[in-house]
């Protein structure tokens, strides 16, 4: 179950990361072939300033809210990497990137959506926001590819 509290800035304040992965196989027995794919859905937790959140004053929401702040800094030095061409994809700084690495290793296409807050108290968070945005825009994953194996003999039957 996804944790949900209360927050000054938020009557249900996401305190985790959700990823959801749903891996496909589907197989043509005329043919032979056999499709492989993967969908992950993630909606990731907002970042949050601890001194308008006011999460600071209860140590389990202080805790969370470091987690919360960690991963998605370990998602943007992922982003960086991919859009430099670095060698080295830092994909095992955090449980999240580590999760998302088959998804975002080249052969798959993203798509992000930015929730932003339209009050003028919220307009720092929502600039930030709009900048992690524009940085993973920058990054270009390759090609998507299609996995498909032939069966030997035409009987896609495993």
């Amino acid at each position: 179950a996804r944790s949900v509290a209360t927050t000054k800035m938020n009557a249900q304040s996401s305190r985790s990361h959700s990823v959801f992965m749903l891996h496909l196989c589907g197989s043509n027995e005329e043919s032979g072939t056999i499709v492989e794919g993967a969908l992950n859905l993630c909606d990731l937790a907002g970042s949050e300033r601890l001194d308008r959140s006011g999460a600071g004053s209860d140590h389990k929401r202080l805790k969370e809210t470091q987690a919360i702040n960690k991963s998605l800094s370990s998602l943007g030095d992922v982003f960086t990497s991919l859009a430099n061409g670095s060698k080295h994809i830092p994909f095992r700084n955090s449980k999240l990137t580590y999760l998302l690495q088959d998804c975002l290793s080249g052969d798959g296409k993203a798509l992000m959506f930015v929730n932003l807050s339209p009050t003028i108290e919220s307009s720092n968070e929502s600039l930030c926001s709009l900048r992690f945005a524009q940085r993973v825009n920058a990054v270009e994953l390759g090609k998507a590819t299609k996995h498909v194996q032939y069966s030997k003999g035409g009987s896609g039957r495993r």
